[in-house]
């Protein structure tokens, strides 16, 4: 595992949730990798200027901040609240010197059947701040969630639809999420991440397996790289051929990972994308 086959590593904040933030950065420097992905409540624990100093001291690059998001409801005071705090994860990933603000759209309100007007909600709150993030030179990327979670976490299921959503803004502002374990399974992923590419709107590429049975709850089912049923490789061309050339994050929620070592998961993580993605 060579310096060169790490290039376009980066790992998300969540594939080793167990270690602190230092100790994450730590482990990347003495591993070679060179990018991470971080996540806002952890930034937030440790403070978002010093999260800032300690990652940009050690040479590292953020290659997005999760999440913005959930802009889907109803409520007058709510819909205020979500804003408001997606003006400050904006704020928070331009301190921390990242192009890319993940946004997970959010499911239905209580009570809701309302798909399509759930997803004009989340155009709707782009259009606010969409131009805020680009005066502060970042980029919101629409993560598709896999339909099992449509209800109650992302209205959006395909590229497709964040498509639809994103090019109702200038690319600059509003591009996609590709993310493995949430798309793998859709037969027009390939057709959509070129319509994306050939509009410069793939904001990040991230990795995930799927490997079933899925764990009660589901949320933290993603598997190990090389674990499950996605070609991995096969992914990395559909995006470069697109034209993406940028960092490639690995994003495991994974109780059994949790649960061991974080350097040593790291480690794990990093010879499993260079044996599932880039050999």
């Amino acid at each position: 595992m060579s310096t060169a086959e790490l290039a376009r590593f980066s790992v998300n904040q969540m594939t080793v949730r167990q270690l602190s933030l230092p100790d994450l950065v730590d482990a990347c420097v003495a591993l070679g990798v060179p990018g991470v992905g971080l996540w806002r409540e952890p930034v937030r624990r440790y403070g978002v200027e010093a999260a800032a100093t300690l990652v940009g001291d050690a040479g590292l690059t953020v290659t997005t901040l999760c999440r913005g998001g959930f802009l889907t409801a109803t409520d007058p005071v709510e819909r205020a609240e979500a804003l408001g705090d997606n003006h400050a994860a904006i704020d928070e990933a331009a301190t921390l010197g990242t192009d890319t603000l993940v946004l997970v759209s959010g499911g239905l309100p209580a009570g809701s059947r309302d798909l399509r007007g759930a997803r004009e909600r989340i155009a709707d709150a782009l259009a606010v701040l969409a131009p805020y993030a680009a005066e502060r030179g970042v980029r919101l990327a629409i993560e598709p969630l896999h339909p099992m979670y449509a209800s109650d976490r992302c209205v959006v299921s395909t590229l497709a639809q964040a498509l639809d959503l994103a090019e109702r803004f200038p690319a600059h502002q509003v591009g996609v999420a590709v993310d493995t374990y949430h798309v793998w399974w859709d037969d027009q992923a390939p057709a959509q991440i070129a319509r994306a590419g050939a509009a410069g709107r793939i904001h990040t590429f991230q990795l995930a397996d799927w490997t079933t049975p899925l764990p009660e709850g589901v949320l933290n089912g993603r598997g190990q790289l090389g674990d499950g049923a996605v070609d991995m490789r096969e992914w990395k061309r559909w995006v470069e051929a697109a034209g993406y050339t940028g960092p490639i994050e690995v994003e495991l929620f994974n109780e059994r990972l949790w649960a061991r070592d974080g350097r040593e998961v790291l480690a794990e993580t990093a010879q499993r994308f260079v044996e599932h993605v880039i050999r």
